[in-house]
C-alpha cells in the first residue's frame, strides 16, 4: 500500500492499493498546510483500516508550486518515510493532471506574481516543462486544465479547473520506477523563494 500526497494547489491525500484508492482527503486552503496536513493524513489512515501498518512507500507531488505550501508536504513525507522505514518518491505534481486527462493538454497552475507554473502533456508524458512564465508567454497545446489557468481567461480560454490527484501520482511513479527513473524528493520551486534571506545578515 502506498501513502500519496500533494500540497503544492490543494492540500491532497491517498492511501492506494495497486490502482484502487482506499482512502482519499482533500482541503483547498492556499496557508492551511501546516495546520490540516496531518489531520488528512489521520483521517485517510484511519478509514484504510488496513493500511495503518502496511504502508511499503510514501508518493509526494514536489511541484513546481510556491515555496511555503510545497515544503510542508515535502517534509511531511520525508518524516513518515524515516519513522516508517519505507521509500520516499517524488514526482512532478503536474504530471499527475496530465496522466489523468491524457491526450493533448497544457496543465497551468497559480506561481502568484502574476506568473504560472506549466507543463505540456501527449498522452500523458510530458513534452515540455515544467517552467514559469507570465500567462501570455505559455506555449499552449490542446486544453488548458489547472487552477492557474482559470486565473488568467484571456491567456486560457476555455481552461478547465484542476488539482493534482495523490492517486495519479501513485501511478505516474509507477510507471517512472517500471523505467528505472530516479524520483528525488527536491521541491521544483522554480525560482527563489519568496522569503529568503537578507545578504551580509
Amino acid at each position: 500500500m502506498i501513502l500519496a500526497l500533494d500540497t503544492s494547489s490543494a492540500i491532497a491525500v491517498a492511501i492506494v492499493d495497486g490502482e484502487t484508492t482506499l482512502a482519499a482527503r482533500s482541503a483547498f486552503n492556499p496557508r492551511g498546510h501546516a495546520e490540516l496536513l496531518s489531520g488528512l493524513i489521520e483521517e485517510a489512515l484511519t478509514e484504510a483500516v488496513a493500511a495503518r501498518d502496511s504502508i511499503e512507500r510514501i508518493v509526494v507531488g514536489t511541484g513546481p508550486a510556491p515555496f511555503t505550501g510545497l515544503r510542508v508536504g515535502l517534509m511531511t513525507a520525508r518524516m513518515l518515510g524515516r519513522v516508517w522505514g519505507v521509500p520516499v518518491e517524488g514526482v512532478c505534481s503536474l504530471d499527475a493532471i496530465g496522466a489523468e486527462r491524457g491526450g493533448d493538454v497544457t496543465v497551468v497552475a497559480d506561481a502568484r506574481r502574476k506568473e504560472v507554473y506549466w507543463a505540456a502533456y501527449r498522452d500523458g508524458e510530458r513534452v515540455e516543462g515544467p517552467a514559469v512564465s507570465a500567462p501570455g508567454d505559455v506555449r499552449v497545446s490542446g486544453v488548458v486544465a489547472g487552477r492557474g489557468g482559470l486565473l488568467y481567461p484571456d491567456a486560457f480560454p476555455g481552461a478547465v479547473d484542476a488539482d493534482p490527484d495523490p492517486a495519479w501520482l501513485v501511478r505516474v511513479a509507477a510507471g517512472l520506477r517500471e523505467r528505472g527513473v530516479e524520483m528525488p524528493t527536491e521541491p521544483l520551486y522554480l525560482r527563489r523563494p519568496d522569503v529568503h534571506g537578507v545578504p551580509g545578515a
